[in-house]
């Protein structure tokens, strides 16, 4: 399955009843499967899950670790980049070469790494200590 087709499929299942900004993300394992997820708003802000969480929760629940490609999409004028906190979800699970792919409902698409996305990612290494 694409990670297009994904994403924008499981974008319609969003629940983003306060922000009506619903946000599709999909994930391609080392596996070759894909695994998508959407915003889940929640009343008390900002207690939600962005969709790029979901698609990796997904990802982990199946027993898998690591990504291989990514993509995100929404309605919006511009390609919709993931936030900060899923910018550092998606570095714990990507190598630096990963491709990143954010783009709109009309088509508009950009592509980057995971390394261009969050430059001097936090990981693993810092917490290697001395």
């Amino acid at each position: 399955m694409s990670l297009l087709k994904a994403a924008t499929d499981v974008r319609k299942n969003a629940y983003a009843p306060y922000s009506n900004f619903k946000v599709g993300a999909a994930i391609r394992a080392v596996s070759g499967r894909v695994y998508s997820g959407c915003n889940v708003e929640n009343v008390a802000y900002p207690e939600g899950t962005c969709a790029e969480a979901g698609a990796i929760a997904a990802m982990i629940a199946a027993g898998e670790s690591e990504i291989i490609e990514a993509l995100v999409i929404a309605d919006s004028p511009m390609p919709v980049s993931p936030c900060g906190g899923c910018r550092q979800k998606l570095a714990e699970f990507s190598k630096g070469d990963v491709k990143i792919t954010m783009t709109t409902t009309a088509g508009n698409t950009r592509e980057i790494t995971m390394a261009d996305l969050l430059p001097g990612a936090f990981t693993q290494a810092h917490m290697d200590g001395e």
